[in-house]
């Protein structure tokens, strides 16, 4: 079985285990990603890819603000379920693509790159080359990008998998010199559970094609 293969394993499982509002990651309101995402991409027809996107409810908040080209890319299909359902008629609007960001080949540039809680699952530096190679190819060069990990007083694993966490410096050093760091947040996510998880958010600017990309 590969790494990938073992990924969607694991993520159709838990995703088909149980329900989107019970997940640890779930935020009824994304507030600092739509925070970060408004700063920086406030043209409604900015192409968006929200990579793990799932069953988040972030592409409701970003359609209701008025948000076009909006894609969401997952490796378990079941993830998108929730969404879809939750979404109604407005599912059609959004482009669902169910793939490993580590051998994703995207179609087009994207103006913002959103990730909320994947990066942090690539353990190995295999996985984290991989990630940035697709997100060289994916973002436009001046795109943004929005990338939030586990923070270094967070858990070190999270729904049963270990994870790397980050501070703002090793995130910088991470995406040097594709990526200029712009803002940075702390937020303390607690999950349904009542488990406390800080995260470290990024706000980065795509510095041009001979920036490493």
């Amino acid at each position: 079985m590969t790494e990938t293969d073992a990924r969607r394993r694991h993520w159709q499982h838990v995703w088909q285990a149980g329900q989107a509002e019970k997940v640890s990651w779930y935020e009824p309101v994304p507030a600092v990603s739509l925070e970060l995402i408004e700063a920086a991409a406030s043209a409604a027809d900015t192409p968006l890819v929200d990579v793990g996107g799932g069953a988040s409810t972030l592409v409701d908040h970003l359609l209701a603000r008025g948000y076009r080209g909006i894609t969401v890319l997952d490796i378990a299909a079941s993830a998108f379920d929730a969404a879809r359902r939750r979404l109604g008629g407005r599912a059609a609007m959004v482009e669902w693509v169910v793939a490993d960001v580590t051998r994703w080949d995207p179609p087009r540039r994207f103006g913002l790159w959103h990730d909320r809680a994947v990066f942090h699952f690539l353990v190995e530096e295999s996985a984290r080359v991989a990630y940035r190679a697709t997100l060289a190819r994916a973002l436009a060069p001046g795109g943004w990008a929005v990338i939030a990990t586990f923070a270094p007083d967070a858990p070190p694993k999270c729904s049963g998998l270990p994870v790397m966490r980050h501070d703002p410096g090793a995130l910088t050093r991470t995406f040097a010199p594709l990526l200029e760091p712009v803002a940075w947040r702390r937020h303390v996510h607690v999950t349904p559970s009542g488990v406390v998880q800080p995260f470290t958010y990024g706000l980065f600017r795509h510095l041009g094609e001979t920036a490493g990309g």
